[in-house]
């Protein structure tokens, strides 16, 4: 996909929902791999409400996709996405060492969905 150039509105607001640590790594384990809800419930040790707001919140703007498969949803990143490639070049920038990042990896299969 080709950079293209945003509205300063529409990236602000592609910031500030991205912004949040909480959404930003949720996109950072999304970046490799999908996952399902209960997952990142398990992952982040959030509650399951809160997970499906943040997810709410990528999906509206379009950052992430969804996949339902049976009563589970799955979700992954939107590469095809305007803001894809902003999400893109900060993902590049976070730290894989990261230690909630790392704790959520931890985590990773702990879920049965």
């Amino acid at each position: 996909m080709e950079n293209t150039t945003l509205p300063m509105s529409e990236l602000t607001a592609c910031l500030k929902v991205i912004g949040d640590p909480t959404r930003f790594l949720m996109l950072k384990l999304v970046e490799k791999k999908t996952y399902c809800v209960c997952e990142f419930v398990e992952m982040l040790g959030v509650s399951q409400p809160a997970v499906s707001q943040h997810l709410r919140k990528l999906k509206d703007l379009g950052i992430l996709t969804e996949e339902r498969r049976e009563q589970w949803r799955y979700f992954t990143l939107n590469t095809t996405s305007t803001y894809f490639p902003v999400v893109r070049d900060l993902l590049q920038y976070s730290d894989d060492q990261d230690e909630r990042y790392l704790q959520a990896l931890e985590r990773e299969g702990l879920a049965s969905c």
